[in-house]
């Protein structure tokens, strides 16, 4: 399980790395490739272009997630169990059953997810 996350952390910096460099290089041609035509502008470097896009960050986006905006992710999942929830509560019982399964047939095997009656089952936990 260590390995995986190590792996995945890996990963992660790796993609970001490429996505960094390819926005990067993406902002130096198309720039030397308008501007200087345009309007007779210099040249960019990589560094250059790599500093432009952080400096556009800073002004226009700024580096928080949206959080101010809007509500966290967690909120929202949240508010979503709640409402089926509520959506539950006035069902017969039968018809819990018949939601639940019908949700069961639908998720099982995308994803990882597992049905309920696998998820009950003892000695089910994942061995990986």
């Amino acid at each position: 399980m260590k390995k995986y996350i190590v792996w995945k952390i890996l990963g992660g910096i790796v993609l970001g790395a490429v996505f960094v460099t390819a926005f990067g290089f993406a902002t130096m041609y198309l720039w030397n490739w308008l501007v200087p035509a345009l309007f007779s502008g210099p040249v960019l470097t990589f560094w250059q272009a790599l500093g432009l896009l952080l400096l556009c960050k800073l002004l226009f986006g700024g580096f928080s997630k949206g959080h101010h905006e809007k509500k966290h992710w967690r909120w929202n999942k949240e508010r979503w169990r709640e409402h089926v929830k509520n959506k539950m509560e006035h069902l017969s019982p039968e018809e819990k059953e018949k939601v639940k399964n019908h949700f069961d047939r639908c998720m099982s095997g995308r994803w990882g997810f597992r049905t309920r009656e696998e998820a009950e089952k003892p000695g089910s936990t994942e061995e990986q």
